[in-house]
């Protein structure tokens, strides 16, 4: 794990989606609380949905290429438990967005909920109840496998914070308590699929997307060092060096199923490098909900690979959470340790993108 020499001159990009005020407030106030020079750090936010903090990764990259900095952090953030719903979906919406003459259908699909997107494209093409909760499952084991083995330790910063419960109804109870939190806590394990299969849908009553294989709504932040080598030479950081990002792309998708922009993004990108599925060693493909998860292995051909252990195969986000701001960077840790873990070269990260996308990163391990 890179640690930051204090005085160096840094640009931070921070992913962040749902947060107040874009987030800026909140991501400037963490960068000066750990100390850092404010006149030798700056700091911007992206938004690029759940790809947000992926796009910081390729933008600070090609801010380095292009010689208009020398180092810099990409970094993502989100607290889905605060006010996630009111955030995410409007509530004071545009009249016209509501109307079916006034409005284009791909513009007020923009402000679907992301669950029904999920059921559509479960409904689209055929993903079924069964293999979906199947997936959730075994999402959680391969999780908690990981957690008991002691693979996440590596890529997680220990945070000390304070906890409450709260009651059905979001209200606090009990006393406050001081933690450190030194790893997820939303993975089940021995979780079944016969426990998954009780639930009720969670998004429309005939539905197949539950609370058990949907990604979860979480906090949670993670944070990447990129810089030139010859920087990281200079300020003896040559031994923490994980590896090279190598290229991103990004494609458009309908709005209203969004969940299967990997699908379009992965051969996107391979394709502008010249690049095979069977070239890929690793790869970390969002699991924002089953259905779409499960399509996406499908669609590009991954079906083997997943069941070897080559596609998420310390779990996803239905057990690990979808922070929408961070997941990227986190999927990037992830895959950078496993790689180097694991011996694989090269590694991929993908997720589908609210409004209708999907983006996609390459990168080559040292």
């Amino acid at each position: 794990m890179s640690v930051l020499p204090r005085g160096i001159r840094a640009d931070v990009a921070v992913g962040v989606v749902l947060s107040e005020l874009g987030g800026s407030k909140a991501a400037r106030a963490a960068l000066n609380h750990v100390g850092y020079d404010t006149a030798s750090t700056s700091l911007h936010t992206v938004n690029r949905a759940c790809a947000s903090s992926l796009q910081a990764i390729a933008s600070t990259a090609n801010a380095i290429r292009g010689d208009f900095i020398s180092v810099g952090v990409a970094a993502g953030m989100e607290s889905m438990t605060r006010n996630y719903g009111s955030r995410a979906i409007p509530v004071d919406m545009w009249p016209a967005l509501r109307s079916e003459t006034d409005t284009v259908k791909d513009a007020r699909d923009c402000v679907m909920p992301m669950g029904l997107t999920s059921e559509n494209v479960a409904a689209r093409y055929g993903v079924s109840r069964a293999d979906q909760d199947a997936m959730a499952a075994e999402s959680h084991r391969r999780a908690a496998a990981a957690q008991d083995a002691g693979r996440f330790d590596a890529e997680i910063v220990p945070v000390q914070t304070r906890f409450q419960d709260v009651d059905k109804a979001g209200n606090p109870v009990g006393e406050v308590q001081d933690v450190t939190v030194t790893r997820d806590d939303g993975v089940r394990k021995g979780v079944t699929v016969e426990k998954l299969s009780t639930l009720k849908p969670a998004f429309k009553a005939d539905g197949t997307s539950t609370a058990g294989n949907s990604s979860q709504v979480s906090d949670g932040a993670a944070a990447t060092l990129l810089l030139r080598r010859s920087t990281a030479e200079k300020l003896g950081l040559t031994d923490s060096i994980m590896g090279k990002f190598v290229a991103a792309s990004v494609a458009g998708c309908k709005p209203d199923e969004m969940g299967i922009g990997p699908a379009i993004a992965i051969p996107k990108l391979l394709g502008q490098l010249g690049l095979e599925n069977k070239d890929v060693q690793r790869w970390e493909i969002n699991e924002a909900f089953a259905s779409q998860a499960l399509y996406c292995l499908r669609e590009l051909g991954l079906e083997k690979e997943w069941d070897a252990g080559r596609v998420n195969p310390d779990g996803g986000a239905i057990a690990l959470g979808h922070p929408l701001g961070a997941t990227g960077a986190r999927m990037t840790a992830t895959l950078m340790h496993g790689l180097k873990r694991d011996g694989g070269e090269v590694g991929v990260v993908s997720m589908c993108v609210g409004t209708g996308m999907g983006m996609a990163g390459l990168f080559v391990r040292e």
